[in-house]
């Protein structure tokens, strides 16, 4: 079989990463299902629905009758049906649990030992870092959140298997067709184009940041290289975005200058996450972001012009 026609399972395609993780690989000529029960904004993929290389299958990624004959018929399975964040995690516990953990382990028992996995991974495993020192890939995860905890054990789940990339997401930022407003860029990026205002908390609090597209362009560089890449996670984050809140609100300020900034005591991170990632590593594998931070919120300060956050949480 050609490399370019293996086929490729994508649990949750229909998602925020997902429907842009899609797009890419229909535009490279691969042959792709997705796997999602449409539980957000159904409209995602609508402009994919003409591509002959897409099938569609709507159901249950923790349903084995569903599941096992879509991970038989795959070469290479990216599950990304998640549970997304601290705030959703807490709010639906058991779904949560079930699906961030349970439905990876079904994946898991059921893929035979030649097929390919790549796993996306949260760096809010990480937890709490030390003040100047970089987390590495060898750091320890010391996740605070339900969130964090579940993706960890899912990780360790599959790297123990092995044929598995684990990509540790930095946090992800950007337009996609499945919006998503509560992410930290987008969401204050969102305040500030309609209200004027960002009320911190804990607004030395730092954490990495990531464009949606350049996740999608990462896993395919481990699609490509997966020979070489396999077994290894990798933090995949921008290098040149280990910044506080108070920072990123001021990169948000130059473009929107009347922007008001207010520090406030009273507010606290579900996950407490505070820390500095090193993306060395996924760089030397050939990894090269093209989409800034600067780009991400120019844009998204363009598409608030029209969007409604009431529509496009994750709750």
């Amino acid at each position: 079989m050609k490399k370019n026609k293996e086929k490729i399972l994508i649990t949750g395609g229909a998602g925020y990463v997902g429907s842009v993780m899609v797009e890419l690989f229909l535009k490279k000529g691969h042959p792709v299902t997705i796997l999602d029960d449409f539980r957000y904004r159904p409209t995602s993929l609508l402009h994919l629905c003409q591509s002959p290389h897409l099938s569609i299958v709507r159901g249950d990624v923790r349903d084995r009758a569903v599941v096992k004959p879509l991970v038989a018929g795959a070469d290479v399975i990216i599950p990304l049906a998640a549970v997304v964040g601290a705030p959703a995690c807490a709010l639906h516990p058991q779904d949560s649990k079930s699906i961030n953990v349970g439905a990876i382990k079904l994946i898991n028992q059921l893929r035979g030992k030649r097929q390919k996995v790549l796993f996306p991974v949260t760096n809010s495993g990480y937890g709490i870092g030390e003040k100047g020192v970089f987390c590495t890939e060898k750091s320890p995860l010391r996740p605070i959140s339900h969130y964090g905890k579940q993706k960890v054990e899912a990780e360790k789940v599959l790297m123990e298997k092995g044929n598995v990339i684990a990509f540790r997401l930095a946090t992800a930022f950007g337009i996609s067709t499945r919006m998503r407003v509560d992410l930290m860029v987008n969401d204050f990026t969102y305040r500030g184009v309609k209200e004027g205002c960002i009320v911190l908390f804990e607004e030395h609090f730092k954490r990495n940041y990531i464009h949606v597209r350049d996740i999608s362009r990462a896993f395919y560089l481990g699609w490509e290289n997966f020979t070489r890449m396999k077994n290894e996670v990798y933090n995949v984050g921008l290098s040149n975005a280990n910044l506080s809140k108070l920072e990123l609100c001021r990169v948000i300020k130059k473009y929107l200058p009347n922007l008001v900034i207010i520090a406030s005591d009273i507010g606290k991170d579900p996950d407490q996450r505070d820390y500095i990632v090193s993306n060395e590593k996924i760089e030397k594998a050939g990894f090269k972001p093209r989409y800034s931070l600067d780009y991400g919120i120019k844009n998204l300060i363009k598409a608030y012009t029209f969007l409604k956050d009431s529509i496009y949480d994750n709750l």
